[in-house]
């Protein structure tokens, strides 16, 4: 077995078909963006305590920004490794809820839980920590996006618009009525450069 089939192994869903995989989305987005986050995950737990031991220099937003970022810690590894939480039975359930909702959701609910820890505390260990939980988020909201279209089809659309194809650039399609009614530019000059003042 080679070291990417080990890999692929962690990173799957045992006999559970993934709703990732049902997705066109290239596989290192899918596998990527699942490994993203448990790493995200891993630093926000570790970080979230170096953020709780500033509580030593009296800084208590610091402190609720490390306690929130570890249960973001805690959160994103119950929904991307459920693995890691064997000996609950809740967590797989709970896991298993969020991979059968649209991908958009869980993409706006990392990026919304990211946010808190680095608002309160902004600082190096906060925004690294969440910033990898965001950009888990932010590349669950790609995949849920879809593939980009062919070069053919966005044609087809095109033409389909009224868009393309007309000669001198200009359309008669509803969407171009600001164009076509644009005024020109002038210069007036600055003002209060009058040579009498």
């Amino acid at each position: 077995m080679s070291f990417a089939e080990k890999i692929t192994g962690l990173l799957a869903r045992p006999n559970q078909p993934n709703q990732i995989d049902g997705t066109d989305a290239p596989w290192y987005m899918k596998y990527g963006g699942r490994l993203l986050g448990i790493v995200g995950a891993f630093f926000c737990v570790l970080f979230g305590l170096w953020n709780i031991v500033s509580i030593i220099f009296l800084n208590v937003s610091c402190l609720i920004s490390g306690i929130i970022q570890m249960v973001v810690g805690f959160i994103v590894m119950g929904l991307e490794a459920p693995c890691c939480f064997f000996c609950i039975d809740y967590v797989n359930e709970v896991s298993n809820k969020v991979e059968a909702r649209p991908l958009w959701n869980r993409a706006a609910f990392y990026c919304l839980i990211a946010l808190p820890p680095i608002i309160l505390c902004p600082g190096l260990s906060s925004i690294f920590a969440c910033g990898l939980v965001f950009g888990t988020g932010v590349i669950y909201g790609l995949m849920g996006l879809g593939k980009k279209a062919s070069v053919e089809e966005m044609r087809q659309a095109a033409v389909q618009s009224g868009l393309a194809g007309t000669p001198t650039g200009t359309t008669t399609s509803d969407r171009a009525s600001i164009v076509n009614n644009a005024q020109p530019f002038s210069f007036t000059g600055a003002v209060g450069t009058d040579s009498n003042v």
